[in-house]
Protein backbone atom coordinates (compact mmCIF):
# COMPACT_ATOMS: atom_id res chain seq x y z
CA UNK A 1 0.00 0.00 0.00
CA UNK A 2 1.88 3.30 -1.62
CA UNK A 3 1.39 6.56 1.36
CA UNK A 4 -1.86 7.53 -1.07
CA UNK A 5 -3.55 4.61 -0.90
CA UNK A 6 -3.31 5.05 3.30
CA UNK A 7 -5.38 8.39 4.39
CA UNK A 8 -2.25 9.05 6.90
CA UNK A 9 -0.82 10.55 4.09
CA UNK A 10 -3.02 13.64 4.57
CA UNK A 11 -2.73 13.44 7.99
CA UNK A 12 1.11 13.40 8.76
CA UNK A 13 2.22 16.12 10.99
CA UNK A 14 5.88 17.87 11.22
CA UNK A 15 7.26 21.29 11.04
CA UNK A 16 6.36 22.99 8.00
CA UNK A 17 8.20 25.03 5.82
CA UNK A 18 7.72 28.18 3.68
CA UNK A 19 7.95 28.77 0.28
CA UNK A 20 10.00 31.58 -0.97
CA UNK A 21 10.74 33.89 -3.97
CA UNK A 22 14.25 35.41 -3.97
CA UNK A 23 14.89 37.86 -6.17
CA UNK A 24 18.48 39.54 -6.63
CA UNK A 25 18.67 42.74 -8.41
CA UNK A 26 22.44 44.58 -8.57
CA UNK A 27 21.90 46.78 -4.91
CA UNK A 28 20.09 44.17 -2.95
CA UNK A 29 18.85 40.37 -2.03
CA UNK A 30 14.74 40.28 -1.87
CA UNK A 31 13.00 38.04 -0.25
CA UNK A 32 9.35 37.36 -0.08
CA UNK A 33 6.94 35.15 1.24
CA UNK A 34 2.47 34.51 2.03
CA UNK A 35 2.63 33.60 5.38
CA UNK A 36 -1.79 33.73 5.90
CA UNK A 37 -2.45 33.56 9.65
CA UNK A 38 0.27 34.75 11.44
CA UNK A 39 1.11 37.96 12.79
CA UNK A 40 3.94 40.11 12.49
CA UNK A 41 4.87 39.46 16.25
CA UNK A 42 4.58 35.53 15.67
CA UNK A 43 7.91 35.43 13.78
CA UNK A 44 11.08 35.58 13.88
CA UNK A 45 13.71 36.28 11.14
CA UNK A 46 17.54 36.15 11.32
CA UNK A 47 19.57 37.39 9.21
CA UNK A 48 23.53 36.92 8.73
CA UNK A 49 25.86 37.26 5.71
CA UNK A 50 25.14 34.69 4.25
CA UNK A 51 21.82 32.92 5.20
CA UNK A 52 18.20 34.02 6.46
CA UNK A 53 16.35 32.07 8.70
CA UNK A 54 12.15 32.55 8.79
CA UNK A 55 10.35 30.66 11.65
CA UNK A 56 7.00 31.34 13.08
CA UNK A 57 3.77 29.38 13.95
CA UNK A 58 0.43 29.29 12.72
CA UNK A 59 -2.28 29.04 15.46
CA UNK A 60 -5.88 28.09 14.19
CA UNK A 61 -5.83 24.47 13.40
CA UNK A 62 -8.60 22.54 15.62
CA UNK A 63 -8.63 18.75 16.19
CA UNK A 64 -12.33 17.05 15.21
CA UNK A 65 -13.31 14.40 17.29
CA UNK A 66 -15.39 11.83 15.22
CA UNK A 67 -15.06 13.64 12.22
CA UNK A 68 -13.48 12.44 8.86
CA UNK A 69 -11.19 14.49 7.07
CA UNK A 70 -11.01 14.37 3.56
CA UNK A 71 -8.21 16.53 3.00
CA UNK A 72 -5.74 18.44 5.10
CA UNK A 73 -4.00 20.92 3.19
CA UNK A 74 -3.51 24.31 4.86
CA UNK A 75 -0.20 23.66 7.59
CA UNK A 76 -0.84 24.73 11.19
CA UNK A 77 1.78 24.92 13.70
CA UNK A 78 5.15 25.76 13.64
CA UNK A 79 7.15 26.37 10.50
CA UNK A 80 10.63 27.16 9.61
CA UNK A 81 12.80 28.19 6.01
CA UNK A 82 16.58 29.00 5.91
CA UNK A 83 17.85 29.81 2.39
CA UNK A 84 21.23 30.06 1.71
CA UNK A 85 22.05 33.87 -0.43
CA UNK A 86 23.27 34.02 -3.83
CA UNK A 87 26.04 36.88 -2.72
CA UNK A 88 26.95 37.98 0.73
CA UNK A 89 24.33 40.71 2.54
CA UNK A 90 24.78 43.46 5.34
CA UNK A 91 22.52 41.65 7.99
CA UNK A 92 22.58 44.59 10.32
CA UNK A 93 20.84 46.78 7.22
CA UNK A 94 18.26 44.34 6.99
CA UNK A 95 14.26 45.85 6.64
CA UNK A 96 10.96 43.82 6.83
CA UNK A 97 7.81 44.68 6.64
CA UNK A 98 4.30 42.39 6.48
CA UNK A 99 1.46 42.85 4.64
CA UNK A 100 -1.30 41.51 3.39
CA UNK A 101 -0.32 38.99 4.25
CA UNK A 102 3.12 39.16 2.63
CA UNK A 103 6.58 39.05 4.07
CA UNK A 104 9.07 41.34 2.22
CA UNK A 105 12.60 40.70 3.18
CA UNK A 106 15.26 43.84 1.69
CA UNK A 107 18.71 43.03 2.62
CA UNK A 108 21.57 45.21 0.40
CA UNK A 109 24.60 43.57 -0.56
CA UNK A 110 27.38 43.89 0.81
CA UNK A 111 29.93 45.46 -1.86
CA UNK A 112 34.17 45.65 -2.29
CA UNK A 113 36.63 43.02 -2.55
CA UNK A 114 39.11 43.03 -0.13
CA UNK A 115 42.74 43.06 -1.01
CA UNK A 116 45.33 41.79 1.01
CA UNK A 117 48.82 42.81 0.39
CA UNK A 118 51.57 40.22 0.97
CA UNK A 119 54.62 41.31 2.35
CA UNK A 120 57.91 39.75 2.15
CA UNK A 121 59.47 38.61 5.01
CA UNK A 122 63.21 39.55 5.48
Amino acid sequence: MNNLENNNFFLHKEEGQLAVDVIETREKIIIRSAIAGVKPEDLDVHVTSDVVTIRGERNGGKEYHDATIHFEECFWGTFSRSIVLPEHVKPDEAEATFKDSILTLTIPKARGEMRVEVRKEA
